[in-house]
């Protein structure tokens, strides 16, 4: 078992919900079966949006998004976790690196025509994708700089049974935000609340700053981490709209 795929990572880091969006969209990955959605663009050459979720939310929780993202020139696609939504499983935050891959893969479209959207946790796993994969774009919405920070609010090294040199380690050739950052050749757009109470907007601008040039960071003064979208939604899809 890989280190950051340990149990105790699953239980104290991830809050799955079990509720299966109306028409999944099934991508088959070692171990599980994920219950992805797929919309239809406004045309058969529109734009992907490649949609990760935050954690405590689910795939059906977005699909009132699918006519914004729609109108903003997109077929979106949104990204289901092992565990939640109508997926099997359970989460694993390491294995789930190599899901995002698979999904990506999955969507069937040349990556000059994604764009890889990922909101809190989901930050992760957009960030691997666009790391790994050319996209078109990357949006980093109350996204995670450093991953190990947030591991070490809810436990230490040795629950997982390896001392903190391994587990640094871990995380160092997994979640290496800056070096997946540099490793990136798309625009990079970071959206973040200054009001985020969870993951603070320095964050964000770590992001920014790793990204360089290509960044774009939009700082919203309404709304929370949990509400961004609610207050900021115009906004936030006038700046994707520029990606289609």
């Amino acid at each position: 078992m890989r280190t950051l795929d340990h149990p105790v990572i699953s239980e104290r880091y991830f809050f799955p919900r079990v509720q299966a969006p109306e028409s999944p969209t099934w991508v088959d990955v070692p171990g599980a079966r994920l219950a992805c959605a797929r919309y239809d663009g406004p045309s058969a050459e529109a734009p992907v949006l490649l949609h990760f979720h935050g954690n405590g939310e689910v795939v059906a929780d977005w699909a009132d998004l699918a006519p914004g993202l729609v109108a903003a020139g997109f077929a979106p696609f949104f990204a289901e976790y092992r565990g939640y939504g109508g997926s099997t499983g359970r989460p694993m935050l390491d294995t789930q690196l190599d899901d995002a891959l698979a999904i990506a893969d999955a969507v069937g479209v040349p990556f000059e025509r994604m764009v890889v959207y990922g909101r809190s946790v989901g930050s992760l796993y957009a960030l691997h994708v666009a790391a790994n994969r050319p996209v078109r774009a990357l949006v980093l919405e109350s996204g995670i700089a450093d991953v190990g920070q947030r591991l070490l609010l809810r436990l230490q090294p040795g629950e997982l049974g390896v001392s903190p040199d391994v587990f640094d380690a871990a995380l160092e050739e997994r979640f290496d935000h800056q070096a997946k950052i540099a490793a990136t050749r798309c625009p990079v757009h970071v959206i973040h609340t200054v009001h985020d109470h969870m993951v603070d907007i320095e964050h964000a601008r770590t992001l920014a700053h790793w990204a360089g040039e290509r960044a774009e960071l939009l700082e919203l003064d309404l709304g929370d981490h949990n509400t961004i979208f609610a207050y900021n939604a115009p906004r936030i899809l006038a700046e994707v709209a520029k990606l289609a």
